[in-house]
């Protein structure tokens, strides 16, 4: 089990954070894994992930999967999410931030953090940065803030601009959390369990697809009923004040946010990538949808795309579906990571 370090520093916010541009004092929550004289990756944590379950089956032998990433051959850097409870979070950080009081955080923010970790490491270039979900949105946004920085970049079932429909969809589910009774508008003495359940139960019909309720999905996981099932997923775990922020990072996520010159033009700013990129969505993905993954990759210079043909929904990706669902990530990343070497 590796350790988790942080690595701690003022930070500048991003003009498009709340409040914008402010001196935040911040930890960054890490891991690493391998020697730091090998091609590093980067790993960044998705919505409510953890530094021991990102992303595993590329680099642990524990799944059964040979990995793609050898600890012999990659230097690993697995980073934790600001609001994602192990980095600076509403629910770890003192006053005057503590709680609903805490920064609205951009991915610009994170990356940057990102960015700056690396370099006090030793990294002077990444070989590549792999994210699933809000993890692959901050892998585009690494790939477009530093192009130089990055040889290549992998996003699985993410985006480089949050759709509308998607961020129709996360408000839809920031309201039902904040209209929870036992939220108190972010200044509960106990944890909004409630509104947590609710919340979970809501998300969960996005995550997966209609396929997955169609063919009765959770009996293959060992469930009679569709409610028993929901009943042991849907724990309402975390923290309110910390999902809430994670859910207002991904609905800001938008790459070109960052160069104002842009006008808001997506093509042009995905012009600026110079990495080579995988994008691999779900085929039954309810939050990036593979339509508009497709898009994206018309206006990279140097992408690849491969669907996750699966009725696993947004749960597909990142190691979060099937057997089958993660076999066929490991076997395209790993063909992808081999090619083009240079």
């Amino acid at each position: 089990m590796a350790e988790t370090k942080f690595f701690e520093r003022t930070i500048r916010l991003s003009p498009q954070s709340q409040p914008a541009g402010i001196e935040f004092p911040a930890k960054l929550a890490f891991r690493t894994f391998g020697d730091v004289s090998n091609p590093a990756i980067l790993l960044p944590t998705c919505f409510g992930g953890q530094l021991e379950d990102t992303l595993t089956f590329l680099y642990s032998n524990e799944h059964g999967y040979e990995p793609v990433l050898p600890l012999s051959k990659y230097f690993i850097i697995i980073v934790g999410l600001l609001g994602g409870g192990e980095s600076s979070s509403p629910s770890n950080t003192p006053a005057p931030y503590h709680g609903r009081n805490f920064p609205r955080t951009t991915y610009e923010d994170n990356v940057r953090f990102q960015h700056a970790l690396c370099l006090s490491l030793g990294v002077k270039k990444l070989f590549a940065c792999i994210g699933f979900s809000m993890g692959g949105q901050q892998a585009y946004h690494m790939s477009a803030l530093f192009p130089d920085f990055i040889q290549k970049m992998v996003c699985l079932a993410g985006s480089a601009k949050t759709s509308w429909h998607n961020w129709c969809v996360l408000d839809g589910l920031k309201h039902t959390l904040m209209n929870s009774p036992d939220f108190h508008d972010g200044l509960y003495t106990e944890q909004a369990i409630k509104g947590l359940q609710v919340f979970d139960r809501v998300y969960t019909s996005w995550a997966l697809s209609q396929a997955w309720f169609r063919q009765n999905c959770w009996e293959q996981l060992g469930f009679k009923t569709l409610e028993k099932y929901l009943d042991e997923s849907c724990s309402g775990s975390g923290d309110a004040n910390d999902v809430l922020l994670m859910l207002w990072t991904w609905q800001h996520g938008d790459i070109t946010l960052s160069y104002p010159e842009d006008s808001g033009d997506l093509a042009k700013t995905l012009g600026r990538i110079k990495a080579r990129c995988l994008i691999m969505p779900s085929s039954t993905d309810q939050f990036f949808s593979s339509v508009d993954s497709e898009e994206e990759v018309k206006n990279l210079k140097h992408a690849e795309f491969r669907c996750i043909e699966s009725v696993n929904g947004h749960l597909a990706a990142g190691g979060y579906g099937t057997k089958e669902d993660t076999s066929y990530q490991i076997t395209e990343i790993g063909q992808f990571l081999s090619s083009h070497a240079s």
